[in-house]
């Protein structure tokens, strides 16, 4: 059973106790005063962990709302404890409330809040609640509803940075929670003042810091998962909620943030009006003409800048009132030359005055519908993302220029040299800013993620290929560009952590990765947590099935797991856990899993893991012929940028053709064919001349005839069948740890399979097996486990792993068997 679920008990064949009616039993926390307002109970009015209970009866509750709670003071005493038989150690405490140093909590104050969070949230009270029966109290006392503030560390960390004030919060728009009162740490004071110099650096104020004397500053909103901030003035907006007393009606609109309008233009269209006017006839000094232009200027300009950053939403509220000089003088405009139809004049009549078409006079807007618009920051990136929509996305770029500075790591005088660059950009380490022939992959992973942001929901996306097909490459690609994006403002902000199966100790070592990142530790600046497995588990389990009490803290989420092969663990508990997650509401966790097996979920993965991976699956086929010249000419091309127009080639085409022929024909890794090209670069530098097809047979010569593939050749039959039964039964199970039983089984398998016209090969027995075996662990050809613990288990039951490099046992064995081991070993 995995650790990361927890089973609801079953209560079928068992006394069904009858439920007392909710009733208060001296709880700390009470509603005080009289209710405001009273209605049916709903599911909205209870805690998570109450809304499952089958035998809660909602239509007999009702719900009572208060503007205020009191909470008395407790003192713990001790008591003597009875002790029959054996002596106890245990002392037992008492509860006893004292009256007389009450604190009032009312609604409308703020409040700091213990949440999952390292430091304490700040909210507003916004509702007291009670839930009970008809003539009861609650049992719980009474239950807090608050409006969340975002602190600038609880946003995302890959967002577009902004300059923030000390102890500076951001109000969010429409995010709320029902708590108990246990959680409400202490009174916190918040103003629309400045209260300190600015800074973008500012110390974390943890939960045991928090006091009354605490003093915020809010001057703007914000919406955390679209990273957008609205202009707020703190103290109107609560004056504006507490005068409108939304609770005699059960409402909490009141403290919900309304936007009026989030297009780049947060004023009214008036091009069609103003392509109407027409200057008058009448002049003759053209000083109507330009009266005009003016006009049309300041219309167009006034529709494409931006709103100052100062308005408020009651400035922006009255803002329909012309004033200004400027404003008299533009209606005057549009009075004076308004279209007309014209009129045939009567003779002997004077000029007709000019018909004018009735003005309906502007009003202002009702308090109730005072509305936010975004700051310049907001509305420059809703025009940007309003270009880069997901319908017309660019395409990713196709210049495969290497992002390591060559002057940086070879020096002034070594980055001139053709070769030494060359060596240089053909490394495997070399990391390209594009990569080529992955174009359709990228686009694929990148529109799927953006997506997921952009819903804001959570999601599993499977990437599968074989070695070197550029699957962690193209992902690396894709992220970059998300950052680049979410630190431009054109897409949602999120957070980042990769997990690499082959960097970490254990499977169950990815909890603690997981928890620093969503948490919001800074591991560059404080060092990795110093948290156990088990703690970041439950730590995460929390976080995700808290739902609206894990904070205000809860943003998207992108995880990398690389090597998902090597956290697939007996139980399956690890994957199970990271792809269950995103399924939860409200967990905003996108998950890439990128493994080196197409049919991992259908042959290793059991049913209730593989039904949470998720429909989408993007696979990576081998590079061809083509594909792999193309992409070490891109890199020949990158290391001649900068350098004269006369240099020669230090590779020849057909060189290149013929190593990427070779390698096509054997497992299209794109590693191996920049590895042969590196050495074939290597080989011809002492010289200074172009590698050509000879030099890259030599090289490949020379890797055939390693000290690796010297001693496949030399081993006997049964040791080369054992190794090619373990790399089956690798392939099979898609992990690199096989157990001893199924390995000895395979081999006994192979033995009719692969004896070929020699008959007289009888199968061994497992003695003889295992003398096999400890003449390949001797050489470190395959590790075998080892130790107390493993032999208390049975012997069948011990794991066994392959300790060389898969591709090169392959090729060598199949060259020493003939076709038939080929085919055996699909090479």
């Amino acid at each position: 059973m995995s650790q990361g679920t927890p089973l609801r008990r079953s209560t079928r064949g068992q006394p069904v106790p009858t439920r007392a009616p909710l009733q208060s039993s001296g709880v700390a926390d009470a509603p005080s005063g009289e209710p405001v307002f009273e209605r049916e109970a709903t599911l909205s009015d209870l805690y998570e962990e109450e809304r499952d209970d089958e035998d809660l009866d909602l239509s007999t509750c009702r719900t009572r709302y208060y503007a205020q709670f009191t909470r008395r003071n407790v003192v713990a005493v001790r008591r003597a404890v009875r002790v029959y038989g054996r002596a106890n150690k245990a002392k037992g405490k008492e509860r006893v409330f004292g009256d007389e140093a009450a604190e009032i909590f009312e609604v409308g104050d703020a409040v700091s809040v213990r949440t999952m969070s390292r430091q304490a949230s700040i909210a507003v009270i916004v509702a007291v609640l009670a839930v009970a029966a008809e003539g009861g109290t609650d049992e719980k006392g009474c239950r807090v509803l608050v409006h969340w503030f975002n602190r600038p560390s609880e946003l995302p960390a890959v967002r577009a940075r902004r300059e923030y004030e000390e102890n500076e919060i951001y109000y969010s728009l429409t995010s709320t929670a029902l708590l108990p009162p246990s959680n409400i740490i202490s009174r916190c004071s918040i103003s629309s003042s400045r209260a300190g110099p600015s800074s973008t650096k500012r110390k974390p104020v943890y939960v045991h810091e928090e006091t009354e004397k605490s003093v915020f500053y809010c001057a703007s909103a914000v919406d955390p998962r679209r990273g957008l901030f609205y202009a707020l003035d703190w103290d109107g907006f609560r004056q504006d909620a507490l005068r409108r007393d939304g609770l005699r009606s059960g409402s909490v609109d009141a403290w919900n943030v309304v936007v009026a309008d989030e297009e780049p233009t947060g004023k009214k269209d008036v091009t069609k009006k103003r392509t109407r006017v027409r200057p008058s006839r009448r002049t003759s000094d053209g000083s109507d003409d330009e009266a005009v232009d003016r006009l049309l200027k300041r219309r167009v300009r006034e529709t494409e800048e931006e709103s100052d950053a100062g308005d408020s939403s009651f400035d922006v509220a009255l803002n329909d009132q012309h004033t200004s000089e400027e404003d008299i003088e533009e209606d005057e405009l549009e009075e004076r030359f308004v279209p007309t139809t014209p009129r045939k004049r009567k003779r002997g009549a004077g000029a007709p005055g000019t018909p004018r078409t009735p003005r309906t006079p502007r009003r202002s807007r009702p308090t109730k519908e005072l509305l936010v618009q975004p700051t310049p920051h907001s509305k420059a990136a809703l025009r940007k993302r309003k270009r880069t929509a997901l319908a017309v996305r660019p395409p990713p770029p196709t210049d495969a220029g290497v992002s390591l500075q060559l002057e940086a790591q070879l020096g002034l005088a070594a980055s001139k040299d053709p070769w030494l660059r060359s060596m240089h950009v053909l490394h495997v380490a070399a990391r390209p800013e594009a990569l080529p022939c992955r174009e359709d992959e990228y686009g694929r992973i990148l529109r799927s993620v953006e997506e997921l942001l952009e819903e804001g929901s959570g999601g599993c996306i499977y990437i599968s290929g074989v070695p070197g097909t550029g699957k962690t490459a193209t992902v690396h690609a894709v992220v970059r560009e998300l950052k680049r994006m979410a630190e431009q403002n054109e897409a949602n902000p999120f957070t980042y952590v990769e997990i690499n199966g082959l960097r970490i100790p254990e499977p169950a070592a990815a909890y603690g990765l997981l928890w620093e990142a969503v948490c919001g530790h800074d591991v560059s600046r404080e060092g990795h947590m110093k948290i156990s497995s088990h703690q970041a588990l439950k730590s995460l389990q929390k976080h995700f099935s808290a739902g609206e009490r894990a904070g205000p803290g809860g943003h998207a989420c992108v995880v990398l797991m690389d090597e998902l092969d090597q956290l697939m663990t007996s139980k399956q508990d690890v994957v199970y856990n990271f792809f269950n997650w995103p399924t939860l509401v409200g967990s905003k966790l996108v998950v890439l899993a990128v493994a080196n097996t197409m049919d991992l979920p259908e042959r290793v993965m059991t049913g209730r893991v593989r039904s949470r991976l998720g429909m989408t699956r993007i696979n990576f086929q081998p590079y061809t012929t083509p594909q792999l010249e193309k992409i070490v000419r891109a890199r020949l091309q990158s290391a001649k940028e900068g350098l004269p127009t006369d240099t020669p080639d230090v590779m020849a085409p057909d060189g290149v053709r013929f190593a990427a022929m070779k390698v096509s024909s054997i497992s299209g890794d794109a590693r191996r064919v920049l590895d042969i090209c590196r050495r074939a670069v290597e080989l011809v530098q002492p010289r200074s001349r172009t590698a050509r097809t000879d030099d890259v047979k030599e090289v490949i010569k020379s890797m055939q005839n390693s000290p690796t593939a010297a001693y496949l050749r030399e081993l006997s039959f049964h040791e080369r069948l054992m190794l090619a039964a373990l790399l089956r039964c690798i392939k099979r199970e898609g992990v690199e740890e096989i157990k001893w039983g199924e390995l000895q089984h395979q081999h006994c398998v192979y033995i009719s399979l692969l004896a070929g016209e020699n008959d007289t090969v009888r199968r061994p027995g497992p003695g003889e097996l295992r003398v096999v075996l400890d003449s390949l662990v001797a050489s470190h050809a395959l590790l075998c486990e080892d130790g107390a613990a493993v032999s208390r288990r049975p012997e069948d039951d011990r794991r066994v792993a392959l300790n060389l490099e898969h591709a090169e046992v392959e090729r060598v064995l199949g060259e020493v068997g003939g076709v038939q081991w080929k085919n055996t070993l699909s090479v």
